[in-house]
């Protein structure tokens, strides 16, 4: 088993700390926080072992969790790096592309393995379709959140659209063309409901909205590509197929077929994919613990962290 630490013990950190704890692949030896009050609550509260510097969790452990806040990310994984160990690191990877990829730098030198925290694509309701996205065309996607203090410390594209933005670059394999965007700052000091337009070198686009200013949660998204539409309900976990094919000469009753102006017949199906039950969380954490384990590429790469920040700030560049 893997020696598992934690550094921050907020709200996600929390989160962390528990399914690493009922792991069966990780050993959970404890956590940090800055704020020692607080991590002395959590240890009251829930037993996990506190540690009051940062350098003796990471000295005691195989595996350093980041769940700091984002602007702490850099610090915590050149610490972690520097002493040999593996990192797990919430999305946005780091607060800027520099530090980023000078992370990648350094795993890369110290032969170590890292995963990014974009906990969307373990979602079983992608994870359902996944295989069935073969060359997206048109991408449309909405997640939308309630009000929540927590999280306007950045901007939405950070806290929400990353998440989209991350899958779109995971199936779409065309580089980034053109990116147009807007976004509004209504309650914090930076925008809380944005739409961006991302446009590929083969010709798919992409339409992004996020806010965290909604009455009501969302979380969506559609992909269309050639004889087949594709939709995602990542909040409520289902997803639905729907495929064209030539219509046969022979059609039953309840055939469902379209006919266009040039008398082509397309037969449409449905199909509503098994959605297995999972804890993405969890998922993702024991996914990482397999890469260390079997020296493989982890699901979420620190590449791909890079790359999703990287056009999420291209975005945020557009609101200047």
């Amino acid at each position: 088993m893997l020696k598992a630490g934690v550094l921050g013990a907020g709200h996600l950190g929390k989160i962390h700390l528990r399914l690493l704890k009922q792991s069966e692949k990780y050993e959970l030896v404890g956590f940090y926080d800055a704020d020692e009050e607080s991590g002395k609550k959590v240890e009251a509260e829930f037993g996990y072992k506190f540690f009051n510097s940062i350098d003796a969790l990471i000295d005691a452990v195989d595996m350093v969790d980041i769940v700091t806040p984002t602007l702490s990310h850099y610090e915590c994984a050149k610490q972690a790096i520097s002493k040999g160990k593996h990192i797990f690191i919430e999305k946005p990877i780091t607060n800027t592309v520099e530090e980023a990829e000078h992370i990648r730098e350094l795993l890369a030198e110290h032969n170590l393995r890292g995963q990014v925290g974009h906990v969307e694509r373990f979602n079983p309701a992608f994870l359902a379709i996944k295989d069935d996205i073969k060359s997206p065309m048109f991408i449309e996607s909405h997640r939308l959140a309630e009000f929540n203090p927590r999280g306007t410390d950045v901007p939405v594209v950070l806290d929400l659209m990353i998440h989209d933005i991350d899958i779109i670059l995971s199936v779409v394999k065309s580089k980034v063309k053109n990116i147009s965007a807007s976004g509004v700052a209504v309650i914090s000091n930076s925008p809380d409901i944005a739409n961006a337009r991302i446009e590929f070198e083969n010709g798919c686009v992409a339409n992004l909205t996020a806010s965290r200013i909604s009455l009501k949660k969302m979380r969506k998204a559609r992909f269309f590509q050639k004889d087949a539409y594709i939709s995602v309900d990542f909040l409520e976990k289902k997803c639905e197929v729907v495929k064209m094919k030539d219509a046969p000469e022979n059609l039953g009753d309840f055939d469902m077929v379209l006919q266009n102006a040039e008398g082509v017949k397309k037969q449409i199906y449905f199909d509503n994919p098994h959605v297995a039950n999972n804890n993405s969380i969890l998922d993702e954490l024991e996914s990482f613990a397999n890469a260390i384990n079997t020296n493989t590429s982890p699901e979420v790469t620190l590449h791909d962290g890079t790359e999703a920040l990287r056009v999420a700030t291209q975005i945020i560049n557009c609101f200047k």
